[in-house]
């Protein structure tokens, strides 16, 4: 059991150590060796988790994408209507953002690297699901502009990463109020106009 546990807890140094390190350096300058190093094992010790650096990578890609995920739907029911189910995922998704800062600026990080291969992305799409299914039951219903997924995710979710950045920054400030505008902002962009 205690030999299982090491065994986890490597590898989850390892990941926290790809986060931390693509975060401040960005993925080419994170070389194997400093992920090693930073996580306190034999740059050797990787390669028994991991292929190679893609495949870290794409896994530390595809295990913060579902922790995000996870967090943004566990508290939304498929009941609810499109308007109330969709603030609920938007205000979890802020919460996650500003709560999990190096989870979200690595993700945003990923949304922009042509390092994540085409198979990781697809599976951090399928995380997204019941997101995609709420639209879907929306443009079905009249409610939401008959739009592509991207199209929606770019205006409604995609914000709350450059509000995230601009506040570590220290730019601005996300309070209550400010929250509550970018909210109403993701909504009208993507709501049918009565």
């Amino acid at each position: 059991m205690a030999a299982l546990q090491k065994s986890i807890d490597k590898r989850n140094a390892l990941i926290n150590a790809t986060i931390e390190l693509v975060n401040n350096n960005g993925f080419h300058a994170t070389p194997m060796s400093k992920i090693a190093k930073m996580a306190c094992v034999s740059p050797a010790t990787i390669y028994l988790y991991f292929e190679n650096k893609q495949d870290l990578v794409n896994k530390t890609y595809i295990e913060v994408k579902s922790k995000y995920t996870e967090y943004a739907f566990a508290t939304y029911d498929e009941s609810m209507t499109v308007e109330k189910g969709f603030e609920v995922i938007w205000k979890r998704i802020a919460e996650f953002k500003m709560k999990e800062c190096a989870n979200s600026m690595f993700l945003a990080q990923c949304d922009n690297t042509p390092m994540i291969d085409e198979a990781s992305r697809q599976e951090g799409i399928k995380h997204l699901q019941p997101l995609l299914d709420l639209w879907r039951r929306g443009i079905k219903e009249g409610v939401i502009k008959p739009m592509s997924e991207y199209m929606l995710y770019a205006y409604a979710i995609n914000p709350l990463s450059f509000l995230v950045i601009a506040q570590n920054r220290g730019s601005v400030q996300l309070d209550e109020a400010q929250l509550k505008q970018a909210y109403e902002a993701a909504w009208n962009s993507i709501k049918v106009c009565e």
